[in-house]
């Protein structure tokens, strides 16, 4: 509790000093001192104790929703408005998000194919529907390049590849080659992407048409919201983990990639799409459910 580390460590700073660093009154700490402070207002604090080392584990990435959902998971059911007055009061704000220009190059002769999803982003089946998108990340040494696929089932990244250049090997073969090792397909698959180069060459193609079960769906020409998912999730990663940090080298990127996708999105961070949930809950819940039918 902050109260007590203030009071253990008077002899050191100056109480003032550390209520103002630590955004408590001095008023309020000597009211608990004192054996004053109502449990209420205990509760409080204890609350916004859990709130702030949240908001540190999540790397400053959690707003009140999100913020909500793990502090009902640890037992502590807030309303959310009742969080974001905590939060306000701690002077904690999640990441605000930027636009970022789109990088597809669709001037090619290669195949071009209808928007079959036609933003159809809700599905009842894992391996229903596949996104997957390219996007530019700068670094020390240039720029590399993160291509990622998503399952829109669970939201999850099953497929990804962080590379130096934009050839199809690099990029949407390589990607595609994790998210099959990852998530297997064994009905009909509709495989969504835009319309660059990567996806439309004839050697992705070749490889996608030879599943005989997975039918190709494209973006409209300049249309980003086609492929609005893969697209947020790009928002989120720049938002998150990027956009504010210092310039860093490719080698520390694909530290920070790996850590984002596979520890941080994939496992602990919670989902709007899921009602807040991380991956692991909504399936613990779908299991759940399976179980009890």
């Amino acid at each position: 509790m902050i109260y007590i580390f203030i009071r253990n460590n008077e002899k050191i700073f100056p109480i003032e000093k550390m209520c103002k660093v630590l955004q408590v009154g001095q008023r309020s700490y000597y009211q608990w001192k004192s054996g004053s402070v109502s449990d209420r207002k205990q509760r409080a604090e204890l609350v916004k104790e859990k709130i702030t080392s949240i908001y540190f584990d999540s790397k400053q990435r959690y707003g009140s929703p999100r913020m909500t959902a793990e502090l009902a998971s640890l037992g502590d059911k807030l309303s959310r408005i009742t969080v974001a007055k905590y939060m306000n009061q701690l002077g904690l704000r999640s990441k605000l998000s930027k636009k970022f220009k789109v990088t597809t190059n669709s001037k090619h002769k290669y195949l071009i194919v209808p928007n079959i999803l036609n933003r159809e982003f809700s599905v009842t089946e894992p391996s229903k529907v596949w996104v997957s998108d390219i996007t530019y990340i700068r670094v020390k040494e240039g720029f590399v390049y993160l291509t990622t696929i998503l399952d829109l089932y669970d939201r999850k990244i099953i497929g990804w590849s962080l590379s130096n250049g934009m050839s199809v090997e690099e990029t949407s073969l390589a990607a595609w080659k994790m998210a099959i090792k990852n998530r297997s397909v064994e009905k009909d698959l509709i495989f969504h992407s835009d319309r660059g180069v990567q996806y439309a060459s004839k050697k992705f193609t070749n490889v996608i048409e030879s599943y005989k079960i997975i039918t190709r769906s494209m973006s409209r020409k300049g249309n980003c919201w086609d492929n609005a998912v893969a697209e947020s999730f790009f928002k989120t990663l720049k938002t998150e983990q990027i956009y504010g940090n210092k310039l860093i080298s490719k080698e520390q990127m694909e530290r920070d990639i790996f850590e984002f996708i596979e520890i941080w999105y994939n496992r602990k961070r919670r989902h709007y799409a899921l009602d807040y949930k991380t991956i692991e809950e909504f399936w613990k819940q779908k299991n759940n459910f399976k179980n009890v039918a």
